[in-house]
């Protein structure tokens, strides 16, 4: 085990020790007396000294030294067994082997051998290496107890330092902490990650440098395991303008998969709440722990390996091994048990799997415990099979709990058994000689007897009693004899292995059941099997005349849905009698809104269509809409919604498959996004609308079995049966051509009615024909060659590309706001990119602490681009702070909330990235007018109101003094005269006036003090404010002056006449005018005007406007060039720190990675 380093001398312990390894930095010895197969003298002599002495005095057998080149003092770092009591070094762990020893030497020389050649000052080698080796220890005392549950001391001692270090909201939940190594460039920076829910975080103190570096998870592109020139495996993460890669864990795997669950669940959670449905256990992000993302895993992996609905809550998992009566022995495997399954999966892949839905399930019992059964039960079913499960751990809990939810499930939806007799499941395939008359498969309220038929039909006459095949049975060019000849052979093999198997949703799963649904399914059980493998038959049962609720409350509704869905009836197989007559086009509009119905957050989504018309064509109508959810909502996840993110992650697994299977053609075509695009509806509609249907129908076998491997697997064997022609292709019209002729001329030879040809396929008649594949030999082909994907394989995938893909999205819809956005504004693209960065950061530091619910309404993915991501008030209040010029103190706040309400058009509390940048735009490129006319703007309503923040302060009342004259004293003791200018300056505003587009309201005295104290915010520590207090002091009281006139004229015509005559009137007065009370240096003596002359005290835009250029020092401070690129650096910089109040960050080296 590991050694807290420290220094050993060699010079009279060579004689004790023998160097078995050695590098240039580590050196391995074996004691003597220890593993020697001779026996001297000295090895004898040490190996009954440390024989005899006391247990806690005997020294480690093994030892591991640091080396420092042109050193004689060495360091032990790592030692086979306990030494105490030694005066040379200490001692902290235990251990007796070479294998031992020899694991920390390997790890020595994976992880830190080629590191140390980095270096240049050994004093830093040994340094780093002592620090990475007492890491290690704490790393092995804490890995296994980093859970808060485990080991609640250990765990408050790292949350107590990740909260200081950081300084977090207390939402910000730590799920757990790692020893690790952060590269920078070539140096590794020794410290320790923290994974949180929203962030990884890592921190450092090395040679007296701090380092602290955030990543956000929502900002994480790509999260891999990679390796570099130093070392064999890293972590490495991907953000939009870095990489960063960590490495040296004491458990790698774990790390990696728990970041990935972080990720995975964060990211979809802030950017998919389209579809992404939070499990029970993640509802509340702050509650997160580790054992919840693990379990989570589980569930997942447990939901998509036996295709269950998304509401399945995996309980246990247990090693067992069950009874395989076609083996005639025990299976060795493991069990699932889940709110309503049963499952059983054989640890040898594909060997033998089993599906118990505890509705079908009769009784659960424990047997006998016997040396040859160890710990037995029995679970016996409805269609009279038991299973044997032996060797079950902890046996009388798991009954327990079985009993228990069988109970529970039985109460929810009891079982009624069916007694009459029902043709279609009288056949020889479905009716079981070993059952009682009344227990026949499919009794699970799914065949109704012929009298509730009778009265069903009475209550909805409408839906068809039959799959539409059996209504338009299609001849085809075969003869009958020959037809039913192969199909009888089908039957007969699938027979024969219904006895043996079973022929329930409890059949065994086997290799022998893929390899017949490889050979296609006979035409008359096609849509029972298709019930069966997707377990859409439960769902069938458990919900009696839920179907013909649905088509009584949605048919006759219109709505934008059933527009979509009345435009698509007529281009669903049109090719099929079925779909050219009123009959199959009714039944399919009735399961299509059905759905639509019951699930609004999918609606209808092209390419459903096509899908549900095939279903119907070999299930009854009331089937084919339980086999459409089992495909919309557990076989096809997130498939069909907006934005179709399941079909793109599943394209986004197609390319990295082709690369790993057919490299030749991926190295030919170096993009395969052209391939992944053609693949599309090969993945949404299951190969039914680009290949000819009877082969197609015989891809959605296996699809039913084997789930959504089967579609990746024919279409990589697809891509290499035409790798040749598509390698020779030009471009991607060509590859088009190339796969479409190739899919169009694959042929069912087995099927029994006429070719139906794809309406999607296209090719020239004039081109030579190319030869017909036959299906069952291509399908067979992507068995033997690309079936050794596993179910966790492609889930683990599908994680990784999520990523991606959600990434892509959110980098599509910041192009395409930058698009709209740019012409509008002077801002350049660079720095527009920088805003976005900040507004969308600023609109996720809120929702990383709230409850999903808040988050939902500011970002909406259905939404335009422009409109997607909204902030509220607080957080642009925030924003306004770190990136507006016009920063005013304390007043800062109190001004962004004006200007927030003066956006907030729609009155919705919410803005868009548009607004903000509007505004930033006037504020840094606008024109002096513009930049007054919005400071105008956000001193009238709406964006000052009644009940403002600031409505408070005592300038809310006039304070204004307006009895001395328009006369300034200056410095120089001068006197200056505006009555000229200003009489001039109301000539030019009466000839401006009918220019304007649309006068804005004019400013009463109580929104004009208000404006006064901004300007006054604003000049605050400019390098001018001396001089830009007296010009504003000027300007307030010759607007002052204009207010009064206007108070007393009769007529805006008059204003200026009589305004003429008062200034003339007015006496000269060298006293300096005094405009504000000063309410910070306490003068109180102001003269104050009457309240009931506020509301009659005016003054417009252009009375400001035209005043403010009468001083120099104010156009100069309103027309200065500002640097927006300096606040946006700093902004990056301080958005976290000022969220999080982080005073003490001046002191260390912060480093945000998207920065």
């Amino acid at each position: 085990m590991w050694l807290k380093p420290e220094e050993v001398l060699l010079k009279n312990a060579l004689k004790l020790w023998v160097t078995q390894k050695s590098s240039c930095y580590f050196i391995l010895q074996r004691r003597r007396g220890h593993g020697e197969g001779g026996g001297r003298l000295t090895g004898r002599l040490v190996g009954a000294l440390d024989a005899v002495l006391d247990s806690n005095a005997r020294v480690a057998p093994f030892r591991i030294l640091l080396q420092v080149p042109g050193s004689q003092v060495y360091s032990p770092i790592a030692c086979g067994e306990l030494l105490s009591g030694s005066d040379v070094y200490w001692a902290i762990a235990t251990g007796a082997t070479l294998e031992e020893i020899n694991q920390h030497w390997d790890w020595l020389e994976q992880n830190l051998l080629h590191t140390l050649s980095v270096f240049d000052n050994k004093d830093d080698i040994a340094s780093f290496v002592k620090g990475k080796v007492k890491a290690l220890i704490a790393e092995e005392t804490s890995s296994r107890l980093a859970e808060q549950e485990e080991e609640p001391e250990k765990f408050r001692e790292a949350l107590v330092k990740f909260e200081s270090r950081f300084n977090f909201p207390e939402a910000e939940k730590l799920v757990t902490y790692y020893s690790c190594c952060c590269w920078k460039g070539r140096v590794p920076r020794q410290g320790w990650l923290y994974l949180s829910i929203n962030h990884l975080s890592f921190y450092s103190f090395f040679l007296g440098k701090e380092l602290k570096l955030i990543i956000p998870w929502v900002d994480v592109q790509k999260l891999e395991r990679t390796s570099n020139v130093f070392l064999t495996d890293t972590i490495r993460i991907t953000t939009q303008n870095k990489e960063r890669d960590f490495s040296m864990f004491f458990n790698l795997n774990e790390v990696f998969k728990i970041m990935e669950q972080l990720a995975d669940v964060t990211l979809r959670r802030l950017l998919d709440n389209e579809s992404f449905d939070l499990d029970p256990d993640l509802q509340e992000p702050s509650q997160i722990t580790k054992r919840d993302l693990e379990a989570r895993a589980q569930n997942e992996f447990f939901r998509a390996f036996f295709r269950l609905p998304r509401q399945e809550k995996l309980h246990v998992v247990v090693d067992c091994s069950l009874w395989t009566p076609f083996s005639r022995c025990h299976t060795v495997g493991r069990m699932f048990t889940s709110d309503s399954y049963i499952c059983f999966a054989s640890k040898e892949d594909g060997c033998c799997n089993v599906i118990l839905p505890l509705r079908e399930v009769v009784s659960i019992e424990k047997m006998e415990d016997t040396s040859l059964l160890p710990n037995p039960i029995i679970i016996s079913i409805r269609s009279k099979m038991a299973f044997q499960f032996i060797e079950l751990k902890d046996r009388d809990n798991l009954v327990e709990s079985l009993l228990l939810r069988l109970k529970q499930v039985h109460a929810n939806h009891p079982v009624r058994y069916d007694t009459s007799h029902d043709e279609d499941m009288t056949s020889p395939v479905f009716h079981s000689t070993d059952m009682c008359s009344d227990h026949k498969f499919g009794d699970l309220e799914m065949a109704p007897s012929q009298n509730s038929e009778e009265s069903d039909k009475e209550k909805s006459p409408r839906l068809h009693p039959e799959a539409l095949m059996a209504a338009f049975q299609q001849s085809g060019s075969q003869s009958p004899a020959s037809r039913m000849s192969r199909e009888q052979i089908k039957i007969s093999l699938w027979n024969d292995h219904f006895v043996e198997y079973g022929r329930t949703v409890c059949m065994f799963r086997t290799e022998k059941i893929r390899k017949l649904v490889a050979m296609g399914i006979p035409e008359s059980l096609r849509g029972k099997l298709w019930l069966l493998f997707s377990d859409a038959v439960t769902d069938l049962a458990s919900h009696p005349g839920y179907y013909e609720n649905l088509v009584e409350e949605s048919m006759g509704r219109c709505c934008l849905v059933t527009e979509e869905i009345e435009r698509d009836l007529h281009r669903s197989l049109p090719e099929h009698p079925a779909f050219q007559n009123e009959t199959g086009i009714a039944a399919l509009r009735r399961v299509l809104t059905a759905y639509a119905h019951r699930n609004p957050k999918i609606g209808y989504c092209q390419s459903m269509n096509i899908l549900t018309s095939v279903l119907l064509l070999y299930a009854k109508e009331e089937e084919a809409f339980w086999l459409l959810v089992a495909v919309c909502e557990r076989m096809l996840p997130d498939y069909f919604n907006h934005r179709v993110i399941g079909a793109q992650v599943d394209q986004s697994v197609f390319e990295e498959l082709i690369k790993e299977h057919l490299p030749e053609l991926a190295e030919h075509m170096t993009d395969l996004s052209a391939l992944a695009s053609i693949s599309l509806s090969w993945f949404l509609t299951l190969f039914l609308s680009i290949m000819p249907l009877e082969s197609a129908v015989h891809v959605v076998d296996c699809f039913f079995y084997d789930g959504i491997k089967a579609i990746f697997q024919l279409g990589l064997a697809v891509l290499e049966a035409n790798a040749e022609d598509l390698c020779s292709s030009k471009d991607d019209g060509q590859a088009l051509m190339v796969l479409s002729r190739f899919l169009d001329h694959i042929k069912n030879e087995d099927s029994p009615g006429p070719p139906i040809g794809s309406h999607h396929a296209f090719f020239s008649d004039d081109q030579e024909p190319l030869p017909v594949t036959d299906i069952a030999d291509l399908i067979r082909d992507s068995y033997e060659k690309f079936g050794d994907q596993s179910v966790e394989e492609i889930e683990h995938l599908r994680c990784k590309h999520r990523i991606r893909v959600l990434q892509g999205h959110e980098d599509t819809t910041k192009q395409n706001v930058l698009r709209v956005v740019t012409p509008e504004v002077s801002i350049s693209p660079e720095d527009l990119e920088e805003l976005y960065d900040l507004f969308k950061r600023e609109h996720m530091m809120r929702c990383y602490w709230e409850q999903p619910q808040p988050a939902t309404p500011r970002h909406d993915p259905s939404r335009p681009y422009a409109e997607q991501y909204r902030i509220d008030t607080q957080q642009f209040a925030h924003l306004f702070q770190l990136v507006s010029p016009w920063t005013c103190g304390t007043h800062t706040e109190i001004l962004a909330e004006r200007t927030f309400r003066l956006l907030d058009d729609n009155m919705d509390h919410l803005i868009e990235f548009k607004a903000l940048v509007s505004c930033l735009d006037i504020m840094y490129n606008g024109e002096m007018n513009e930049k007054i006319k919005l400071l105008y703007r956000l001193h009238i309503p709406p964006a000052l109101t009644e009940n403002d923040r600031d409505s408070q302060s005592p300038l809310k009342n006039p304070l204004l003094s307006t009895s001395r004259p328009l006369v300034l004293g200056k410095s120089n003791g001068d006197a200056t005269d505006y009555q000229k200018q200003l009489k001039q300056m109301i000539k030019d505003l009466a000839k401006e006036k009918d220019k304007t587009e649309k006068e804005l309201p004019k400013m009463s005295q109580r929104e004009f003090i208000q404006f006064c104290k901004t300007l006054y915010s604003m000049f605050h520590e400019d390098p001018e404010e001396n001089d830009l207090y007296q010009a504003i002091a000027t300007v307030t009281t010759l607007l002052l002056q204009i207010g009064e006139v206007g108070q007393r004229s009769s007529s805006s015509g008059s204003c200026s006449q009589e305004y003429s005559e008062e200034l003339q009137a007015s006496a000269p007065s060298p006293d300096r005018d005094v405009v504000f009370a000063d309410n910070v240096k306490g003068p109180q003596d102001t003269q104050v005007f009457p309240e009931e002359a506020e509301g009659d005290w005016t003054v417009s835009l252009e009375h400001i406007l035209a005043s403010l250029l009468t001083e120099q020092s104010l156009v100069n401070f309103f027309e200065k060039p500002l640097d927006i690129k300096s606040k946006l650096e700093n902004a990056k910089i301080n958005q976290y720190i000022k969220s999080f109040e982080m005073s003490h960050q001046s002191q260390s080296e912060l480093k945000l990675n998207n920065l």
